[in-house]
């Protein structure tokens, strides 16, 4: 099993090949839809003219990053704090993973140790490392023992929480559904 968003297929199938890809569009899902973020990968490899490459983005001249993040339309709607945050990103991976994303999840001893591994990225909170790390194993078959525990909730089988849970149309909707409720659960209860 994989991610199928109403995206591109071609983005899709960037997401389904490339770890980075995959990992960058995780870094750009906030504050913009999910298809966004997850489409902006391969219109950032578009762009640039070449595959993902996390030396390539760590070293790249930040000015022309975010010049390529704001080209019109821009890859998120803060371009400039994004493009900044995929290189960060990206030179942790160039320091501790030899460069390679899928090295964030190999050789784990468990699914908190993954957890551990991916809250440590610039930009994760327990919520996102907890939904890329649901992502990885309910779509990418990236399952070290303990894996669903560490996710939390996002790891529950059968839920629709997050990126995670979308495989269709009825499955995306079922996760804005959630969100929503999620959403004015929180505002009640800052306002009651």
């Amino acid at each position: 099993m994989t991610l199928v968003l109403p995206i591109d297929p071609e983005a899709n199938r960037l997401l389904e090949r490339s770890p980075l890809a995959l990992l960058v569009g995780m870094v750009l899902d906030q504050q913009v839809p999910m298809e966004k973020a997850f489409s902006s990968p391969y219109v950032l490899a578009q762009r640039l003219g070449r595959e993902l490459d996390a030396r390539d983005l760590a070293e790249h001249d930040p000015e022309e990053l975010v010049a390529v993040f704001a080209q019109p339309p821009a890859l998120h709607r803060f371009p400039k704090a994004m493009a900044a945050r995929v290189q960060e990103v990206c030179r942790v991976l160039v320091e501790r993973y030899d460069g390679d994303a899928s090295r964030l999840w190999a050789d784990v001893a468990d699914g908190r140790e993954l957890l551990g591994r991916i809250a440590e990225l610039p930009g994760f909170g327990k919520q996102k490392a907890q939904i890329f790390l649901a992502l990885l194993g309910k779509r990418f078959d990236v399952q070290p023992q303990g894996w669903r525990e560490a996710a939390g909730g996002y790891g529950d089988p059968g839920a629709h929480r997050s990126v995670a849970d979308v495989t269709d149309a009825d499955s995306l909707r079922r996760v804005r559904e959630y969100k929503q409720q999620m959403k004015a659960a929180a505002k009640a209860k800052a306002t009651g």
